[in-house]
């Protein structure tokens, strides 16, 4: 998998990164024999929330999101955007 892109206009306001459809990608893991469903935003750094279930972890991970674009984007980072759709050849 490729890095993801970076914000070449330099930082926007934190609604407009709030609002990037990040890839979601959920999997199953095992934590101390204990099975888990593990949700994470691959392009940003340590964006991720584990639960028992699929939607805990997916609604655990909205807030981390936030957490996460909101420290970037106070910390003057700049922050990952997911690359545009590959036009037709």
């Amino acid at each position: 998998m490729s890095a993801p892109d970076l914000e070449p206009e330099g930082p926007r306001d934190l609604a407009y990164y709030e609002a990037v459809p990040y890839v979601l990608a959920v999997e199953t893991v095992q934590r101390g024999g204990q099975w888990l469903r593990r949700a994470e935003h691959p392009e940003l750094p340590g964006c991720a929330a584990e639960a028992p279930s699929v939607l805990e972890a997916i609604d655990r991970l909205a807030g981390e999101r936030h957490r996460v674009l909101r420290e970037l984007w106070e910390g003057g980072a700049l922050i990952p955007v997911p690359r545009p759709p590959l036009r037709g050849a």
